[in-house]
């Protein structure tokens, strides 16, 4: 549909709808209707919930642009949401398009109203929308006053040209630039007019700055310094490097990275620290625009990396938005997080053993829900990353899948990956290896092999003392039999439910009396009968277990010294367990 456009009002105040919208993604938003033109003044952009509007009429939203989630365009609210937009002020209403398209009244409303009407195409996230808006605002803000030396160099840079931002402000300060992200990897690095210093040189060729490099800097309070202040930190010259201004870039509370301004065969300038101050605000766009295609990049590795442990179509596809060599042995890791809190309160089922993939926009089942749980995940996938060339990592739920390349003479790729996570404070992690799939089409089985140890290392885990909680790593082969057992109980589950008989009995009166019968009988049958270390392992007196082991008998008919009774008593409880 072709937009309806009326000629512009001639407002000034602030960079025009046109302006915006011509430096985001092309097809990102459509224009429906713009009644006034392209060339309205934009104040902001918010997120708008139509049920928070005051019913007095009294809330503004002049010059906004409101985006409208969950209403669609051909919703009958849709009229009543533009009408009061209009009311407000707003510079436009971005609204999700469905199958339909806008009602006729909608159109109608929108013609004789003075607010834009957009749409938000489908495939097109809220926070991608929200955030390419914002990035481009902030790219067409005026500059600052007289004496902020820098500002118009730096605001006629194309958006998100990183590699002309670092080399207008080497201009500007009279310094070799690198700008970083907040992990210390290098995003871009002014041109060399000379020799670089060692640590320069390291960083460059590394794409980040060397590990040990970044330990010396926080242990020595420098980070900490440089992430707690918009100012500039100075970091002096010794006998090995040249000295540094380093400042954050901030967009409101957010750390987008920073920017590294070194002595370049010469002395900084005297006025390089004001620079500095002046690029890292003008820096913000361009930062903000290069994480936001980058969320969008990273989305697309994570789906593609799903299609192949799902083993969709077009594999060969999927390897190459994954950045996976078709021809290369990889195994498949997977590890869960769980909050330290709450030891032992771990699922027999991380919500169901199928696997899950999150899907772009919709939420997953068992999404950890505690910072420690996301922090371990943040933690695997980093050293995921710097483990090896060629790792790559998707989120699935509380899970982490991570595709490995295969080592020479590597069996257990788990347990590096692990030697991170167990320093995270406040989480339990369990990783799994599966085995090494020679092509593409083994990858969804290295994926099962690797749940299953997971789930193995869940159940362990779930069985000891909460005092005990503590993170596992193992491969595929080293829990062959209890894998095995799993997937036995898995099929037995469902006919156990339509039986009955002493044993379900007996763990039905544990489930309503919280008596101990159950353990007591699984803690003998796991000790093959020697009461004193079933007992011990129950942390109970020997005759304790005896007088539990005659009561069931007693009271639901299990005698133990029946093979028959001892082999179903077994798998009930371990089906209790399994399910509890």
């Amino acid at each position: 549909m072709a937009p309806h456009t009326h000629e512009t009002d001639g407002l000034a105040g602030g960079p025009s709808l046109g302006h915006i919208l011509g430096l985001i993604a092309p097809g990102m938003l459509d224009v429906v209707v713009a009644p006034r033109g392209l060339g309205v003044p934009v104040a902001d952009v918010v997120l708008h919930d139509p049920a928070e509007e005051r019913d007095d009429g009294t809330w503004a939203a002049s010059g906004l642009i409101l985006l409208v989630v969950g209403t669609e365009v051909s919703s009958p609210e849709a009229v009543d949401v533009l009408r009061g937009a209009d009311r407000a002020g707003a510079a436009a209403v971005v609204l999700r398009r469905g199958p339909r398209g806008p009602r006729t009244a909608l159109l109608e409303a929108a013609d004789v109203g003075r607010t834009a009407l957009l749409t938000r195409r489908p495939e097109q996230g809220w926070t991608d929308v929200l955030g390419r808006l914002r990035t481009a605002l902030a790219h067409s803000a005026p500059a600052g006053p007289a004496g902020t030396g820098g500002t118009d160099a730096v605001g006629g840079l194309r958006l998100g040209d990183l590699p002309g931002l670092a080399n207008t402000v080497a201009d500007l300060v009279g310094g070799a630039i690198t700008i970083e992200d907040p992990q210390s990897r290098v995003l871009a690095y002014s041109r060399m007019d000379h020799e670089p210093d060692p640590m320069r040189r390291l960083t460059i060729l590394g794409q980040q700055v060397p590990r040990w490099r970044v330990h010396e800097l926080r242990a020595s309070g420098f980070f900490q310094a440089l992430w707690s202040t918009d100012d500039v930190v100075r970091l002096p010259a010794d006998d090995r490097y040249a000295e540094r201004l380093a400042i954050a870039v901030r967009h409101g509370s957010e750390v987008l990275g920073s920017l590294w301004a070194a002595a370049d065969g010469r002395p900084l300038a005297e006025d390089a620290a004001a620079a500095l101050r002046t690029a890292a605000r003008a820096a913000v766009p361009h930062l903000s625009h290069h994480q936001t295609w980058g969320r969008a990049a990273a989305r697309a590795r994570e789906e593609a990396v799903h299609s192949l442990l799902e083993g969709r179509e077009d594999a060969a596809r999927a390897a190459h938005d994954a950045g996976i060599v078709p021809g290369r042995p990889y195994a498949v890791v997977v590890a869960e997080a769980y909050p330290a809190e709450a030891p032992g309160a771990y699922p027999a089922r991380a919500g169901s053993e199928a696997y899950e993939t999150r899907g772009t926009g919709a939420a997953a089942v068992g999404v950890p829900g505690s910072a420690a749980e996301q922090r371990g995940l943040d933690v695997l996938a980093l050293q995921a990353a710097a483990y090896r060339d060629g790792c790559v990592a998707a989120r699935s739920g509380r899970r982490l899948y991570v595709l490995v390349p295969a080592g020479d003479g590597e069996t257990d790729p788990a347990r590096a990956l692990l030697a991170a996570a167990r320093s995270v404070p406040r989480s339990v992690v369990f990783a799994g290896a599966g085995p090494v799939a020679g092509d593409l089409s083994g990858l969804p089985a290295s994926r099962e092999a690797a749940e299953s140890v997971v789930r193995v290392l869940r159940e362990r885990a779930g069985r000891l003392p909460a005092s005990t909680a503590a993170s596992a790593a193992a491969a595929f082969e080293e829990v062959l039999p209890e894998t095995a057992l799993l997937q036995i109980l898995d099929r037995v589950g469902p006919l156990w439910e339509t039986l009955s008989g002493p044993v379900h009995a007996m763990t039905e009166h544990d489930r309503t009396h919280g008596s101990a019968y159950g353990a007591s009988v699984a803690a003998y049958l796991d000790t093959f009968g020697d009461t004193s270390l079933a007992a011990r392992s129950l942390n109970v007196h020997a005759n304790t277990l005896r007088y539990r082991l005659r009561r069931a008998h007693e009271l639901f008919g299990i005698d133990l010294d029946d093979p028959t009774v001892r082999l179903l008593a077994d798998i009930g409880l371990r089906l209790a367990r399994h399910t509890r």
